[in-house]
């Protein structure tokens, strides 16, 4: 399943990925840092739900209450919850 999810509070603004069972595979972001960014969706790819939220869950950027890494972990939450229904 393809699924898309809008980041709030980080300079990204969208991150579009694919889902299967509970693999997490084309991890795209939009807009945010490209080289860093880039970095996390290679390094997360084809890792589960539970891996990509252990790793990135509680992260922050700077002063703010979440971060790039931060949203991908939500986001890849909300898609499995979603994919089980």
């Amino acid at each position: 399943m393809e699924y898309k999810y809008l980041t709030r509070g980080t300079c990204s603004r969208e991150i579009d990925f694919e889902i299967e069972d509970n693999i997490i595979k084309n991890i795209k972001f939009h807009g945010g840092c490209p080289g860093n960014l880039e970095a996390i969706a290679k390094a997360m790819e084809g890792k589960t739900v539970e891996e990509i939220e252990s790793l990135f869950k509680d992260i922050k950027c700077g002063n703010k209450p979440t971060s790039c890494s931060a949203e991908l972990a939500k986001a890849v939450r909300k898609a499995y919850e979603e994919l089980k229904k």
